[in-house]
């Protein structure tokens, strides 16, 4: 049957760049509609018009801000699958893109001359409610273009496959700041740090001596054990509750030893658990 994808969020956090990665993969793709027609398009995913069975429909903030979680519901009543995704970004990295592009944010208020970051906070207090719908969140603050397309491509790229929950693992390091779009963090900063064995600080947990290192410590196999155990009793009740998507983080102080050394033996153990997951190492490289 029909899907339909709502794609929201701050401007400048990566809208159009996601609708044109949709339209890759074959969705059809309608941008910056007014709200008010949205219900009235929405027939369009009914699998018998030009748009298929796959739209996507990217929704603007600016004065219509306030009409779209109501629509959202409307929506919800309309379509056998809805996903509202919405692109999150901090106002730091918000500030830079505008002042690259200069372009004007759609909240400033001339009449006041108020600051760009300013605007940014507005629009921010303006769409909690909307982001509180989300289906998906995306944090694009350390994403490029290409790093996006391929977190696009991670969550769409199944296209009208019947619906199941899909799993990320997530490595991050706290240095580099907490991740906005995950479901479960857990800190791994309580195990011993390869970053203090000289041999072991320029490489990173996907080398064999530092995972050795990291996995055999006795603490370790305890914490993995007992994390098996309680992602095999929650993650079906998560499926059971029609959650489409999951991110498990795991975080280290820099995101380059524990964090992802434990990231890749959890993911072993998702996909012994039945959740193939994808695996995302965010500040490796850093």
């Amino acid at each position: 049957m029909s899907e339909l994808v709502v794609v929201a969020g701050m401007s400048g956090a990566g809208r159009s760049v996601a609708a044109n990665n949709l339209e890759d993969l074959g969705w059809f793709v309608m941008d910056n509609l007014p709200p008010s027609l949205i219900p009235k398009v929405a027939e369009l995913a009914d699998g018998s018009g030009p748009a298929g069975d796959r739209l996507a429909l990217v929704v603007g903030s600016g004065r219509y801000h306030d009409e779209i979680v109501p629509l959202i519901g409307v929506l919800r009543s309309q379509v056998d699958r809805l996903q509202l995704v919405f692109l999150d970004a901090s106002t730091e990295v918000l500030v830079r893109r505008y002042e690259s592009t200069r372009r004007r944010h759609p909240f400033a208020d001339t009449d006041t001359g108020g600051t760009l970051g300013d605007a940014i906070e507005t629009e921010r207090v303006a769409l909690e409610s909307l982001r509180a719908e989300a289906d998906i969140m995306i944090d694009t603050s350390d994403l490029n273009v290409h790093q996006l397309r391929e977190r696009i491509l991670e969550v769409f790229a199944g296209g009208g496959a019947e619906p199941t929950m899909r799993t990320t693992v997530l490595s991050f390091g706290y240095k580099h700041g907490m991740p906005l779009d995950v479901d479960l963090v857990l800190d791994c900063r309580f195990l011993p740090n390869p970053h203090w064995v000289e041999e072991l600080r320029p490489q990173t947990g996907l080398d064999e001596p530092v995972a050795k290192y990291v996995l055999e410590q006795p603490v370790t196999g305890a914490f993995l054990a007992r994390l098996e155990r309680l992602l095999a009793l929650i993650l079906p009740f998560y499926v059971q509750e029609g959650k489409s998507y999951l991110t498990i983080a795991f975080g280290c102080t820099g995101g380059r030893h524990r964090s992802v050394a434990i990231a890749e033996k959890m993911a072993e153990t998702l996909d012994r658990l039945g959740h193939s997951p994808a695996i995302v190492h965010r500040d490796v490289e850093k």
